[in-house]
């Protein structure tokens, strides 16, 4: 009991030195928690501006613990440590002015703020090691272990605590809903990484007793020691192996892969390069091969990767995600060199060279959004120009366009749009929508290619939400859904009053691509109804493409009995052709009903 009453002494002192010691960090998971809290209390989605808030705080706790790894590590810094912090209250400061201004949290936001993230991440496992008795192999060691010491013991914790709020909503009194959100919130956004930096020593020790948690903390686990020698090394090195053999097959075939191999590779290079410096510390026989090998084969594997990425840039331009695959594989290559012809000691140069590539992957005009916004715009201006429908910065309507300008012009104006970058296209008109105008402008409307499998046939098609809905002459509009893999019971029937009286909106699955939609009276007697795969079956015809965003009248059918009105607007149509457990249709719609006047 004494040596369990000691332990948590310890451990509320760590984690009370480590909210001292990292004051920005601390500071901003508390306002992340803060932000969490507001939005379990509300039960609302998060506003723009609470979005940037916690955007910030993240960058923020990141920023705080590579300031005071850089404190610690610079002695002109440590004298100067306030207004070291001050200075870093300041550019995080900038950073949220920076983001006020944006209407949305957009993509480009997020990639941006992730990869500075990163950047300062692989910055404070460099700083303590940059000319100083602090080896990066050890730094990187602790920090790994710390990581997973926190893992795990938030993880006991959560357990522990929502067992027992269960409980205590069981046999004691009801607890409120929200009090395990607040509780996980608690625990992984303030505990979590609170205890993280507490395990974390000052690696420019100024004490006995800095030296001394140094060496406990450096101590390499014998399970981690089983984990990298017996497990990792084995299972990347076999990896290699594949990875080799099919690289051997493309160069016999000269069939180069359509843009699977990527994400292999960039897999297989992060998860062989942090295997190789975890086992720099470790002088067993497989740990020695695997750094003798390694760097050396993974220079080629990268390389044929990026041949086959090239391949693909030259057809299909560069896009964000390709962007970083192609940077990564020259990291990797670079990496690999630097490890083939240095010691282990100086592994730290990989993180430095991580941190560059990624700063550079964030700064114009060089950075992944101004790269991928050129390379698309010179591309689609390439495919109207080849088709005559580009001459002197004015757009030529044309509808017999190739389907494959049709394709490439709508994936691209769509890509575009996501990105927010049409604004740049001078020849489009100023106020051009690409849901709205499409068909105006281009003289066709937007075109997908089809999803095929053989014989199979894929149809999607989605209800443009932008344009108004009639529903002039109803009394009442409902919505429901029925799919191919709903049973009976599953379809819903919606009962509604109407002028005192009820009726009864019903859904009955005849097959599976056959739904019959009917208005019931009190009595259940049918009063209107219609199946609805004829309509459907027109609308997929033999599609060879897909298509998106239809206005509400090529999405609308009507019938009527006796007076009574039925108008169905389908919100999708999902089709997949075949007689097998995946085949049938799908079908969201709004129903709408009137009686007779």
């Amino acid at each position: 009991m004494r040596r369990l009453k000691e332990m948590l002494i310890s451990r509320v002192k760590g984690i009370s030195v480590a909210g001292m010691r990292f004051p920005i960090t601390v500071v901003s998971l508390l306002a992340a928690a803060a932000v969490i809290f507001r939005l379990i209390a509300t039960s609302e989605p998060p506003s723009v501006m609470l979005q940037k808030l916690m955007f910030t705080f993240v960058v923020g706790a990141a920023l705080g613990m590579t300031t005071q790894f850089a404190v610690e590590r610079f002695e002109k810094l440590f004298e100067k440590r306030m207004l070291v912090y001050g200075a870093a209250v300041l550019v995080l400061a900038g950073y949220f002015l920076i983001l006020l201004p944006a209407p949305e949290i957009s993509a480009e936001i997020t990639v941006r703020s992730l990869v500075t993230v990163f950047a300062l991440i692989c910055m404070i496992l460099w700083i303590p090691s940059y000319k100083s008795e602090a080896n990066f192999n050890t730094t990187t060691l602790v920090h790994f272990k710390s990581f997973f010491t926190s893992l795990l013991y938030s993880g006991v914790i959560s357990v522990g605590i929502v067992a027992i709020i269960a409980t205590i909503n069981t046999l004691l009194f009801r607890v409120n809903d929200d009090t395990y959100a607040y509780t996980m919130t608690v625990i992984w956004v303030i505990f979590a990484p609170i205890y993280y930096l507490s395990l974390i020593p000052r690696f420019n020790p100024k004490s006995e007793a800095d030296e001394s948690m140094i060496v406990r903390a450096s101590l390499y686990p014998k399970f981690l020691d089983i984990l990298i020698s017996n497990i990792a090394i084995p299972l990347v090195s076999a990896y290699t192996l594949v990875l080799t053999l099919y690289f051997l097959k493309i160069l016999f075939t000269l069939t180069w892969p359509s843009g699977q191999v990527g994400p292999m590779v960039l897999v297989y290079s992060i998860a062989g390069l942090v295997v190789f410096i975890l086992s720099s510390l470790l002088e067993n026989k497989w740990a020695l091969f695997y750094r003798r090998i390694f760097p050396k084969i993974l220079i080629p594997i990268v390389i044929m990767q990026l041949i086959s990425a090239g391949i693909r840039l030259n057809t299909y331009g560069v896009t964000e995600s390709r962007y970083y695959v192609i940077l990564f594989g020259i990291f990797s290559v670079i990496a690999g060199l630097i490890l083939s012809f240095s010691k282990v000691l100086k592994n730290e140069r990989i993180a430095l060279l991580a941190a560059a590539f990624s700063i550079l992957s964030i700064i114009p005009p060089i950075d992944a959004f101004t790269v991928s916004r050129y390379s698309q715009i010179s591309r689609i201006e390439s495919i109207l120009g080849k088709e005559g429908m580009l001459a002197d910065g004015i757009v030529v309507k044309k509808e017999d366009a190739s389907e494959s300008t049709k394709i490439e012009t709508t994936n691209i104006l769509y890509y575009l749009e996501r990105s927010s970058s049409l604004k740049y296209i001078s020849w489009l008109p100023e106020d051009f929508e690409v849901y709205n105008d499409f068909e105006s402008v281009f003289g066709f409307e937007p075109t997908y290619p089809a999803h095929s499998e053989g014989d199979r046939q894929y149809f999607n098609v989605l209800l443009n939400t932008e344009k108004p809905l009639g529903v002039e002459g109803y009394d009442v509009l409902l919505s429901t859904f029925a799919g191919r893999h709903m049973s009976e019971k599953e379809l819903t029937d919606r009962d509604f009053e109407l002028g005192g009286k009820a009726y009864q909106l019903k859904a009955d699955k005849i097959s599976q691509d056959e739904v019959y939609v009917s208005i019931l009276d009190s009595e259940g007697t049918e009063l209107v109804g219609t199946g609805l795969y004829e309509f459907a079956e027109k609308l997929i015809g033999e599609e060879t493409v897909m298509k998106e965003a239809l206005p509400p009248e090529e999405m609308t059918f009507d019938v009527s009995k006796d007076g009574y009105k039925l108008r169905i607007i389908f919100q999708n149509i999902n089709y997949t052709s075949g007689s097998d457990a995946d085949a049938g249709t799908d079908y969201g719609m709004y129903v709408l009903f009137a009686v007779p006047r």
